[in-house]
């Protein structure tokens, strides 16, 4: 299993919208390193919910219940979508601000390239910033 980080605008699509729909295909994307990310996903693995510009926290957790295949709303170029389910809220969710501030995840892409809206995480950052929600 593999673990992941996505970011969404809430106002875009929420993790309360990702809940009502019940899935969702995750599109749109057109940045090469995150189109690699989704690429890499498989079915059943684990991503951290993140809201940006507003909230900026990490709210729940979803599921990778699609694999990788081509994404329909591209006009032209080679990019992919993946499907995601939610799996569970995040009790409390954790900050941008508390992540940054935890020695532990200073590696992660959302603390070094906080552009980047697909990412990979180590399990023990995924463990970690679950704990941090407890």
């Amino acid at each position: 299993m593999q673990y992941w980080l996505v970011k969404s605008e809430p106002f875009e699509y929420s993790y309360d919208q990702l809940v009502k729909d019940g899935s969702t295909v995750w599109d749109g994307i057109r940045n090469y390193q995150a189109r690699n990310n989704l690429r890499l996903m498989k079915k059943g693995d684990l991503v951290l919910y993140y809201h940006s510009r507003e909230g900026l926290e990490v709210v729940g957790i979803a599921k990778v219940s699609k694999e990788h295949y081509p994404d329909e709303t591209a006009e032209k170029g080679d990019w992919s979508v993946v499907e995601l389910k939610p799996y569970k809220r995040i009790e409390n969710p954790v900050s941008l601000k508390t992540i940054k501030a935890n020695s532990k995840l200073q590696e992660i892409h959302l603390v070094r390239n906080g552009r980047l809206s697909v990412m990979s995480l180590k399990e023990k950052e995924y463990d970690e910033i679950l704990r941090m929600g407890e």
